[in-house]
């Protein structure tokens, strides 16, 4: 019998449902396989949105969301965990279980919003279980200034969340010129990396999951971390370039940009 088994790499993506299809889990669904590799998809939140805003959601039980993924864990060779929005302490207490049974699996953490009126705490959560369980964290700069308050720069912010544990920090949306979007990496105890994009006149949405899902799929390619930051970058950016408007709000990322003429 012929072995049908594939090397083509494994990202289990973490996160919540986007119905329109531009940001969660089907901006890690789509993106991930458009560079090459396959994403089993985890839920831990089913959401009622359009392009402009959302109008409901509902928190995936803590049960199921730990069934849903060690089912897959006892099946697939997963290369990587890229964990998106988390939405409750319980769920995050859970997925930090799993990650320290499956300790050999980078991460990668891309939390959505922080600082949620009625988050009762959850940004502590994530900082405390599953910030330095990460490889790399992908924080937009009004998250990463939620993380770290009391920081008077945005070296000192990054700073005093690397010291949480976390190794690589990847700031994003610094739009301290008009024209100009500034991403920031950082590393713990060495320097950091500025990229300097073109800003794009229109809004979007599900830019840093693409971003982030680009990221993880590079990762689990085997690229250096360098590599993969830098190539996810230019990836996203012509996605966002040849965004579409599908609805009446926000464009939608186009992340099968590179098969079209």
């Amino acid at each position: 019998m012929t072995d049908l088994m594939t090397s083509t790499p494994v990202v289990m993506s973490i996160t919540s449902h986007d119905p329109c299809g531009g940001g969660g889990i089907s901006a890690d669904i789509e993106t991930l396989a458009s560079l090459g590799c396959h994403c089993t998809p985890i839920i831990t939140q089913l959401c009622a949105r359009d392009t402009s805003q959302l109008k409901d959601s509902f928190v995936t039980h803590t049960s199921l969301l730990i069934e849903q993924i060690r089912a897959v864990l006892e099946d697939i060779n997963v290369n990587l965990f890229s964990i998106g929005d988390v939405t409750s302490i319980r769920n995050a207490e859970a997925i930090h279980t799993i990650l320290c049974d499956y300790s050999d699996i980078p991460v990668l953490l891309h939390p959505g919003k922080l600082k949620q009126p009625d988050d009762c705490g959850l940004d502590q959560a994530l900082s405390t279980l599953l910030l330095p369980r990460s490889k790399l964290l992908i924080l937009s700069k009004e998250n990463a200034l939620a993380l770290a308050p009391s920081a008077d720069t945005l070296a000192a912010c990054a700073q005093q969340i690397l010291d949480s544990g976390c190794n690589n920090l990847l700031i994003t949306g610094d739009q301290t010129v008009s024209t100009q979007i500034k991403n920031h990496w950082f590393l713990a105890h060495s320097s950091s990396q500025q990229y300097t994009w073109e800003r794009l006149p229109y809004a979007y949405q599900g830019a840093n999951d693409t971003l982030a899902a680009a990221t993880s799929a590079y990762l689990a390619h085997g690229l250096s971390m360098a590599e993969a930051i830098q190539q996810a970058q230019q990836f996203t950016w012509q996605a966002l370039h040849q965004g579409r408007r599908i609805g009446m709000g926000k464009l939608l990322p186009d992340r099968m940009h590179w098969c079209k003429k």
